[in-house]
C-alpha cells in the first residue's frame, strides 16, 4: 500500500517507524532534516514525556482529553518510553515528573527517531503544495530541489505541526491541506506562552512556587490554575501561565493569589485580625512574615497605596482590605499573549469531531489521517505535547496497517 507522511516532525516520524514494513512509505518534510523543533524542546534536552498513567494524563489536555484517551491508552508513556529503551536510549524522570534522556540531548531522542523510520523514502527540503482525492486515491504535488513533482497515495497521514516556532517550518500547512479537503480549522492561536503585561519590571526574575491564578473576563472567571509563577521584564510566564495561555485573551485579568490558594475569601476575612494584633509594628513588618520578595512587598504596599513604616494600628479599613486583596487578589492586566515565535505549542488546528479518536482517521475523507499538533488537541507543559504527538502518530500508523 501506497502511504505518505507529510511532516517529519515527532508525530510523523513515530508514524513512519509503525507503518506495516511492506507499504510502500513516503515521508515529506520541507526542512533539509527532519525534527527540527524536537531539537529545541525542553530547551535542548527534550522533556519527552511525563510519569504517570494515562489515566492521569486525561486531565491536562483541558477540553481534548476524551479525543486523545484512545490513543494515549494505545501507545501510554511507558510504551514510548519502552520504545527508545530498546533502541539504547536511558531516561531519568525529575521531581516535578518530567521525563529527559540521560544524555540531556534531544538529537540523541532525533536520531533514533529517523533511524527507526529509514525503511520510508524521507524527501527533504520538499513541500507539498497540494493534496486532491480522485477515483480512491490521492495526488500529492511537491515542491523540491528538482522543482515540481506529483505523487499517489493510498493513505495519507498528516502531521505538520501548528504554527509556533515557525522558524522551524511550522507555517501551517497541515491546515491548507486539510481545509481544502474539507475539514473545519479551529482558530489557531499560541499556547505554552508567556504573558505581556506592563508595571512589574521591577519584578523581573522573582519567581513564586504554588501560586493560584484566576482567569477573569469581563468580570467573570474563566480558568483557575495552581502552579509556579515567574515575573519576567514583559509580563509573567512560569508554568502555571503556560498552562492558562491557550485560554487568556488581550483585555483579559489575572487574579494572583500569593498566600492562600483556594482561601481567598477566608484570608480577607481574618486578615484585619491579624493586623490589629499588635498595632505598634509597621506595615512592612507585617508583610515580612510572608514568603515574598522585597520587591512583591514594595510593590504590594504601592499597589495599596500604604507606605511601609505606617503603623499597623493606624491603617485605616480600606488600607487593609487593599493590603489584604493584593496579597490574594494580586491584579496583572493583560496587554497581550506572546505570539507564535515564543509559543511552545499552537492551540486550535483541526477539528477533533471530525476525526475519528479510535484511529485518528478523518471522518470526512476515508483513508485521510491526522496526527500530533495539526490538531486541535494542545496540553499542558511538561511533556504531555510530545506524548499526545507520540501517541497520535503511533495510532494513525497501527490503524493503516491493520
Amino acid at each position: 500500500m501506497r502511504t505518505a507522511v507529510i511532516g517529519g516532525g515527532p508525530a510523523g516520524l513515530m508514524a513512519a517507524a509503525n507503518l506495516d514494513p511492506r507499504f510502500d512509505i513516503t515521508l515529506f518534510e520541507r526542512n533539509p532534516r527532519p525534527g527540527r523543533k524536537l531539537l529545541l524542546s525542553g530547551s535542548g534536552q527534550c522533556n519527552i514525556t511525563h510519569a504517570g498513567s494515562p489515566g492521569e494524563f486525561l486531565p491536562r489536555y483541558g477540553d481534548h482529553g476524551r479525543f486523545l484517551r484512545p490513543a494515549l491508552y494505545a501507545f501510554p508513556p511507558e510504551s514510548l518510553l519502552d520504545f527508545f529503551r530498546r533502541r539504547g536510549l536511558a531516561f531519568h524522570t525529575r521531581e516535578d515528573g518530567k521525563i529527559f534522556p540521560s544524555s540531556g540531548r534531544a538529537g540523541d531522542v532525533l536520531d533514533i527517531l529517523v533511524a527507526s523510520a529509514s525503511r520510508a523514502r524521507i524527501k527533504t527540503d520538499t513541500r507539498v503544495l497540494e493534496v486532491e482525492k480522485a477515483d480512491g486515491a490521492f495526488l500529492i504535488r511537491t515542491a523540491g530541489p528538482s522543482g515540481e513533482a506529483m505523487h499517489g497515495a493510498d493513505r495519507i497521514v498528516i502531521a505538520t505541526g501548528g504554527l509556533s516556532y515557525p522558524a522551524t517550518g511550522s507555517t501551517g500547512d497541515g491546515y491548507r491541506i486539510a481545509s481544502s479537503l474539507g475539514h473545519s480549522i479551529a482558530d489557531p492561536r499560541p499556547a505554552l506562552c508567556g504573558i505581556l503585561s506592563s508595571g512589574f519590571s521591577s519584578l523581573a526574575g522573582n519567581t513564586f512556587p504554588g501560586v493560584e491564578v484566576s482567569l477573569f473576563r469581563s468580570g467573570k472567571i474563566i480558568r483557575r490554575r495552581s502552579g509556579d509563577l515567574l515575573f519576567t521584564h514583559k509580563g509573567v510566564s512560569g508554568p502555571v501561565i503556560l498552562d492558562l495561555s491557550r485560554h487568556i485573551l488581550a483585555g483579559d485579568l489575572l487574579a494572583v493569589n500569593f498566600l492562600y490558594p483556594g482561601k481567598p475569601e477566608e484570608f480577607l476575612a481574618e486578615f484585619p485580625a491579624l493586623v490589629r494584633k499588635e498595632p505598634r509594628k509597621n506595615a512592612g513588618s507585617l508583610l515580612a512574615d510572608y514568603p515574598l520578595t522585597r520587591a512583591l512587598e514594595d510593590l504590594v504596599l504601592s499597589t495599596a497605596q500604604v507606605a511601609r513604616d505606617k503603623r499597623r494600628g493606624d491603617l485605616s479599613a480600606a488600607e487593609i482590605r487593599r493590603l489584604a486583596e493584593s496579597l490574594v487578589r494580586f491584579s496583572v492586566p493583560v496587554s497581550e499573549v506572546e505570539g507564535f515565535d515564543s509559543a511552545m505549542v499552537t492551540a486550535g488546528g483541526v477539528a477533533p469531531d471530525e476525526v475519528s479518536p479510535a484511529t485518528m482517521e478523518s471522518r470526512i475523507v476515508p483513508g485521510l489521517y491526522f496526527a500530533g499538533e495539526v490538531l486541535d488537541a494542545d496540553g499542558d507543559t511538561g511533556g504531555f505535547n510530545l506524548q499526545a504527538a507520540f501517541s497520535t502518530g503511533y495510532l494513525a500508523a497501527r490503524s493503516i496497517s491493520l
